[in-house]
C-alpha cells in the first residue's frame, strides 16, 4: 500500500488521494498486480538473482513493458535489485537520496520491498511517497526528487526507459 506523507505530517494510504495529491507535479501512480506464477514468487522471494533469473522475472512480467511500449514508447527495460548484500550498496544509494532531476522519466514497478521517493511540489513544499510491492509510479523528466530505501533496505524493481542515458541524476545547485 502507497503511503504519502505531507510536509505538515498528514498520511494518505488512499491511492486515489494520493495520485490527486501527485498530480500537479504529473506524477502517475498505479497498482499492477504480480500474479499468482508459482515460479515468479519463488523468484521474488530470493535475496539476488543472477541475469537469467533477472530475465525471467522480466518476461513473466512483460505484459505491463507490452501496453507502455504502445502507450508510450518505452523501449527497454531492467531489473534492479537491492538488498543489504549488494556490495557498496550505501555509495550506490547516495547517488539518489540528494534533489536531482533526469531528463527522461523516471517509470518504476516495485515487484518486491520498498523504497521512499520525495518530492518538491510547486509551492516549495516537500512530500514523500513510499512506494512497495506491485506499485508503478511514473516520475516526469525534470521532476526534482530524491529517493532512498526504508529500513529493510531491500526493493526489487522493473524499471523502464525510453532513453537509457535519460536517467542518470543531475543534481540542483
Amino acid at each position: 500500500m502507497a503511503i504519502l506523507q505531507l510536509e505538515d505530517g498528514t498520511i494518505q494510504t488512499n491511492l486515489e488521494d494520493i495520485a490527486e495529491e501527485l498530480k500537479p507535479l504529473n506524477i502517475q501512480v498505479d497498482r499492477w498486480s504480480i500474479g499468482n506464477d508459482p515460479q515468479l514468487h519463488n523468484l521474488l522471494g530470493q535475496d539476488s538473482l543472477n541475469e537469467d533469473e533477472k530475465e525471467q522475472v522480466l518476461k513473466a512480467l512483460d505484459g505491463y513493458f507490452e501496453q507502455l511500449k504502445q502507450k508510450a514508447g518505452y523501449k527497454s527495460r531492467d531489473l534492479i535489485v537491492l538488498h543489504p548484500g549488494v556490495p557498496s550498496l550505501d555509495e550506490l544509494m547516495a547517488k539518489f537520496d540528494k534533489i536531482h532531476t533526469h531528463a527522461d522519466d523516471e517509470v518504476r514497478y516495485v515487484i518486491d520491498g520498498e523504497g521512499i521517493f520525495g518530492f518538491v511540489r510547486p509551492d516549495g513544499s516537500q512530500i514523500e511517497l513510499t512506494v512497495q510491492k506491485e506499485e508503478y509510479i511514473n516520475v516526469p523528466a525534470e521532476t526534482e526528487h530524491w529517493f532512498y530505501l526504508t529500513k529493510t533496505r531491500r526493493i526489487k524493481a522493473v524499471r523502464y526507459f525510453s532513453n537509457t542515458e535519460g536517467w542518470m541524476p543531475r543534481y540542483r545547485n
